[in-house]
């Protein structure tokens, strides 16, 4: 049998292999673009676009600077890259769906996640590092939830299983402005996903 087609083309042409990936595969834009066009929430919004992977790692990247109350290029970046395997599958599941995708979508992922980590010069995750990356997330969650899908705090706490508190204030707009909590068209998103990383890898050096 024929070995089936595993890699996927990149907008710059590039040929990301899905299977066995290599930190030369994509470029910065294709990750952006690739974040920008995955969205959160299965696509689900309250507004007339849906909330892209590319702004939610922004603001998860805000919510984690201010938690440690200093700017650490390195600690940024990882949390600005937290879902970039999402962009370059072009897949965001469902936290409900991930048991039944079984244990070659999650192996697939963490290879994705470690070639990404190689890539620009990211440790691994700790313990403390991660539980807190996870507290900036599931704030970002439990706010998206609500002010973006439509979910009700109870229905957060409830039926998502998420018990971090639910932000008022969206921190993009003291960066950006615009109105709180609307998702931006995937031009714009994918424009300042990669300016966020350009500062960053620069800053890196």
């Amino acid at each position: 049998m024929a070995q089936q087609r595993a890699w996927v083309r990149m907008p710059s042409g590039k040929r990301l292999d899905l299977l066995n990936p290599t930190p030369f595969d994509w470029d910065d834009a294709d990750l952006a673009l690739g974040l920008a066009r995955t969205y959160r929430w299965g696509g689900h919004s309250a507004w007339p676009l849906p909330l892209s992977v590319a702004q939610h790692s922004i603001t998860v990247m805000l919510l984690q600077r201010a938690a440690l109350g200093r700017v650490d290029p390195l600690l940024e970046l990882r949390e600005l890259l937290h879902d970039a395997e999402e962009g370059l599958l072009g897949f965001d599941a469902l936290s409900v769906i991930k048991p039944f995708l079984g244990e070659g979508f999650r192996e697939l992922s963490k290879r994705l996640e470690q070639v990404v980590f190689l890539r620009y010069g990211l440790p691994s995750w700790t313990a403390l590092d991660h539980a807190r990356h996870k507290r900036a997330d599931r704030l970002a969650a439990a706010s998206e939830a609500v002010h973006v899908a439509g979910w009700s705090p109870e229905e957060v706490r409830s039926t998502l299983k998420i018990q971090a508190a639910v932000l008022q204030e969206d921190p993009l707009v003291a960066l950006y402005g615009g109105t709180p909590w609307e998702p931006w068209p995937p031009a714009l998103a994918c424009e300042r996903f990669l300016e966020q990383l350009r500062r960053l890898t620069t800053a890196m050096r």
